[in-house]
């Protein structure tokens, strides 16, 4: 059973939508029972840094996310969640992230041939073997829609780039915990193999 995280963010039910297309069993949930009994978490959402985390802490759920760490329970951010599970973000001056992972969420540079926020299909360069793009091409397209980008203190937990005026580190893996700027759940087939890949993902006690 793979629980999503629910604090109100949007853009959840199509998350759900593409792991029911998968014939996965998804609930949508803050109970921390719950959340901690699944075999896989899900983070998702759109909106702003310091409302969601305003929000996490007001249903209980930071702590959960982090017990979902320490079990070794995989875990998947989506968009606003890949930006929840770092320290801080510039959206939201003065708001601690969850502090899973380490690096900053900087704002995209603007550009005379760049529209903000970033919205569209890119592609990605993959490195360092994630496993969430296994059965994939080398240089796979994702559809992203984002005005603030991830860069991560380690390179080694980087897993996909890809280049908007800045080079923007577009998923992460480190242990159980995987995240993604992009949205796979909008990523048509390429998206459906990477939800399947991290459904397939087998317990990790940490």
């Amino acid at each position: 059973m793979i629980a999503i995280i629910d604090y109100d963010a949007g853009n959840i039910k199509s998350v759900i939508k593409a792991f029911l297309y998968l014939k996965e069993e998804v609930v949508l949930t803050r109970d921390r029972e719950t959340i901690l009994g699944a075999d896989k978490v899900v983070l998702p959402g759109v909106g702003s840094f310091g409302d969601a985390m305003e929000n996490l802490e007001r249903f209980g759920l930071v702590s959960v996310i982090r017990e979902v760490v320490q079990r070794g329970i995989p875990l998947l951010g989506i968009c606003l969640g890949l930006q929840l599970l770092f320290e801080r973000s510039e959206e939201s001056p003065g708001v601690s992230g969850l502090g899973i992972l380490k690096g900053e969420i900087l704002r995209i540079p603007r550009g005379e041939d760049r529209k903000i926020p970033h919205m569209g299909w890119n592609s990605l360069t993959l490195q360092n073997g994630g496993r969430l793009f296994e059965n994939l091409p080398e240089e796979p397209y994702v559809y992203f829609v984002h005005s603030y980008y991830l860069k991560a203190e380690d390179p080694k937990i980087v897993k996909a780039v890809t280049e908007y005026g800045v080079s923007i580190h577009a998923a992460v893996e480190q242990g159980n915990v995987f995240a993604c700027q992009f949205h796979p759940e909008k990523s048509s087939q390429t998206g459906l193999q990477i939800l399947r890949n991290f459904a397939s993902l087998g317990r990790e006690e940490a």
